[in-house]
Parts: C-alpha cells; structure tokens; sequence
C-alpha cells in the first residue's frame, strides 16, 4: 500500500512505502525531540565568555573581539591561511598583519606511558615484555636530554627525548633523525617527561601561493 507524506502546506508528496514512511516518521520525531532539549550548556559558554572578556578588560591590557563571520573576512581579505593561531590575530578591525609566517609551537598531549608491561602480536600473543620499572640509569623515556659523545662512530652532541633500554644504552628523538644506542654515562638531563610533546612547524612556500589549503612542515620534535 502507497503512503502519501503531506508537506507543510498540506499537499502531498511522492508516494512511499509504509516502510519508508514509518522511518521518515522516526526521524522527525528525532529531530523534534532535540529541538526541544534546554539551551543550558550554550548558556553556560555565553556566561563564561562575558566573565573571561570583563576580567580581561580589568587587566588595562587591550582587549578585542568580533564576529567569526569578521573574523573569516579578514583572513580572507589578507590571504592568511586558517589556523588557530592566525585566526587570533585576525579577530575585530585589522587593517593588515605582517610578519605571521613564523613558525609556531604545538603542544601535545602524548601521556606518560602506559601500564600494560606486555607487547602483543595482532594475535594477541605475547612477543616481548618491557621492565618492570620506568627508570633505567635515572632516566625515563620522555625525557628530554642531551648527549655529548667524544669519540666513535656517533661522535657529536644531541639533544631530544629519551627512549631508556634496560642495557642503559638509549636511542634519542633528534631533529635530523633517531640515534640509537648512546650510553647513558653521556647523556644529561634538560627537561624531565611531563606528558607532553613539543613540536615547532612552519608553513611551506605553497600555502602562500594558496592560502586555502594549510600544509606545515616539521622542523624539530621534541616530544
């Protein structure tokens, strides 16, 4: 049997099946009932963004804002690419922003390891286990060090995050690449492990030319 669904004004559409019409049904009830849920948590954002912007005003620093709608003509006005840091800086009146291709730092949360001791296959096989304890030599990996070796085939000095062995031989995260098996008798801490990783990025010529498509490069890691 045909089922003719009524549009607002009454009149009727293209004839469906009862199945069809039962889930056409079930979705506007869906979407009626999300249109009746309270508007607490966009409450909550307008009040916390009037309590952020009044105690920025009491700093006497200067304080803007604008509309994102503003804030898209602007950055399209000026050819920047969208990123939340360019973003910022083209929020309210802005007659035009020099020097934004610099690099920026990202900050990630990367943890700080995890509590399972066992490697397993896809199978779900064991094939490796990690020590028991973190610290190896009284470092751990994550942290941030720099190695000074004298001599030998990897002579020269480096600087990234640690990835401790039991042998106390380390492998360290550089810019140019990974290095492995640096003893720990060269290695010095600069910054322990806080669960984060630092990453500074540039953009590349190309985002220039087209401003639409936003590509970095990595220059360094230091997770």
């Amino acid at each position: 049997m045909a089922v003719f669904v009524l549009d607002k004004k009454g009149k009727a559409l293209m004839p469906c099946s009862e199945k069809r019409a039962r889930l056409l049904l079930e979705r506007l009830q869906c979407i009626l009932a999300k249109t009746k849920m309270p508007l607490k948590d966009v409450s909550a954002v307008n009040s916390t963004r009037l309590t952020l912007y009044s105690a920025l005003k009491e700093t006497g620093l200067p304080v803007e804002t604008g509309t994102g709608g503003r804030t898209k003509w602007n950055r399209s006005r000026l050819a920047i690419p969208k990123t939340h840091a360019l973003d910022a800086i083209c929020v309210g009146n802005v007659e035009s922003v020099t020097n934004w291709q610099i690099p920026v730092l990202k900050i990630k949360a990367i943890g700080r390891g995890c509590y399972q001791r066992t490697r397993l296959t896809a199978y779900g096989f064991p094939r490796g286990y990690l020590p028991r304890t973190k610290q190896v030599k009284g470092f751990q990996t994550g942290d941030i060090a720099k190695a000074f070796v004298p001599t030998g085939k990897k002579a020269g000095t480096y600087v990234g995050r640690v990835a401790v062995r039991s042998s106390g031989n380390f492998n360290i995260q550089t810019p140019q690449g990974l290095i492995q098996g640096i003893s720990h008798r060269h290695c010095k801490i600069v910054q322990r492990g806080d669960g984060y990783g630092f990453q500074q990025v540039a953009f590349m010529e190309d985002v220039y030319k087209n401003p639409q498509k936003t590509r970095s490069r990595r220059l360094y890691t230091i997770p």
